[in-house]
């Protein structure tokens, strides 16, 4: 599996070309949110007075992402927005806050942050979320931080968001220990499809990640 990242970390990255010229800095993570992965990147000037930019980053024109710096070949593979933010496609990830319910019903926790793959895909493997105690029956952490993957599809209804309630046995404390724990959940058959939100919860939609400031 390619590394995993936090998609929050990523905002106010610089964006730089192999040149060494740094271009922009990363402003918001646009989701595609029946697909599960990421679409790209909105884009803002660098600096505290900086604004929006008026191009985006695709996900396919990323070259690397490193620890401080997303890299980029060239100023060339920079983009018009909608070629990341494409209406009835892609949505903005307001997850951040949303309850966390699995498919049975229990409510385990508060989203804090998407967990994204690197490398090709951009796919979002799971969800840094504030457990509850129905996750961890007897701790004494109120608000423990941990991390859960998700299921095939990211469904959400309404302020919730739905995962299969076998995803919460393969939990971690940080992304390094999460790495297994999304291998072993898959390999259990863990990533079936999601049921649909409007066959859980009254008013669910399809749509996946509602629209929203990204993490």
């Amino acid at each position: 599996m390619s590394e995993l990242m936090a998609a929050r970390g990523l905002t106010k990255r610089p964006v730089v070309t192999l040149g060494g010229d740094v271009v922009a800095q990363i402003k918001d993570t646009v989701f595609d949110g029946p697909a599960g992965r990421v679409t790209g990147f909105t884009l803002s000037g660098r600096g505290l007075l900086a604004g929006p930019l008026k191009q985006s980053l695709p996900w396919s024109a990323v070259h690397s992402l490193g620890r401080h710096a997303v890299m980029i070949r060239g100023t060339e593979v920079l983009a018009e927005p909608a070629a990341v933010v494409a209406k009835g496609e892609a949505t903005h990830g307001r997850v951040l806050g949303a309850r966390v319910l699995t498919d049975t019903g229990s409510e385990v926790g508060t989203v804090l942050d998407v967990v994204v793959e690197g490398g090709d895909s951009g796919r979002v493997v799971g969800f840094r979320i504030a457990a509850r105690e129905s996750l961890e029956p007897g701790s004494k952490r109120r608000r423990h931080k941990v991390f859960v993957p998700r299921g095939e599809t990211l469904a959400v209804s309404g302020q919730a968001l739905v995962i299969p309630a076998d995803a919460t046995r393969f939990v971690a404390d940080d992304l390094a220990g999460f790495v297994s724990q999304v291998e072993a959940f898959h390999l259990r058959g863990g990533a079936a499809r999601t049921a649909a939100p409007e066959e859980r919860a009254p008013g669910g939609s399809r749509d996946g990640f509602e629209k929203g400031t990204a993490p």
